[in-house]
């Protein structure tokens, strides 16, 4: 008798700060030594404001804040050249990341990287984390909204010809979750930083090392 077909996703669309690597720390430290400059101290409360957020969202958050001079664009400059030099002196892979990426490719399920950072820094991570094991990377100039809008996950699923129904978004933090769950995708979601509240089609998990093929091919069918 031929072997019984394991269960398997459509694709998985995964995020990249803070769910592939370990950067969303990256960005907080340049978000806090910008904020710094600007004499002004982040706290906590302004998580929700960096972290997992576009640059130009968190340079518009700096400039309110700070009543400075500088403007939104000047911030966001600011902001991308601590970030790009942080991060191309430090990419580590978040746990379980590598071996799940491994697993995906060994039962060929298309994968897609989709952030919302900048292309200078998603260039920077693959150029560490590897880019062969994407068929499709997405990076923040790459649709006309990015994240928490669901242009980039409809972007992905339509590249790879698929419904963004089937396919499954792997996301650490609330703005992404709402992005991958407008656009139609299950969410698995790993907080990293930010809590992120349990809802229809978003699975919760600690660690990437809970997930595995079943799991992931199971949340399609939470409908």
């Amino acid at each position: 008798m031929p072997e019984p077909v394991s269960p398997k996703p459509a694709a998985v669309l995964f995020d990249m700060d803070g769910t592939l690597v370990d950067t969303e720390h990256l960005w907080w430290q340049a978000a806090v030594e910008c904020a710094a400059e600007l004499d002004l101290a982040l706290t906590d409360a302004d998580l929700p404001e960096v972290l997992g957020q576009a640059v130009e969202h968190t340079a518009a958050h700096l400039h309110r804040a700070s009543r400075t001079t500088l403007s939104e664009l000047e911030l966001a400059v600011r902001l991308n050249d601590s970030f790009t030099g942080k991060v191309a002196a430090e990419v580590v892979p978040r746990p379980g990341a590598l071996a799940l990426l491994a697993a995906l490719r060994d039962a060929a399920v298309p994968t897609a990287l989709v952030s919302a950072s900048p292309r200078r820094v998603v260039d920077l991570v693959l150029g560490t984390l590897g880019s062969s094991w994407f068929a499709v990377t997405l990076a923040a100039e790459d649709t006309p909204r990015t994240k928490p809008q669901p242009d980039p996950y409809l972007a992905a699923a339509a590249r790879l010809g698929l419904d963004p129904a089937d396919c499954v978004a792997v996301e650490d933090t609330p703005t992404g979750v709402a992005s991958a769950h407008a656009a139609g995708c299950a969410v698995l979601a790993v907080p990293s930083a930010v809590p992120i509240a349990a809802a229809e089609r978003i699975t919760l998990l600690d660690s990437l090392e809970q997930a595995d093929l079943a799991l992931l091919a199971g949340l399609t069918g939470l409908r």
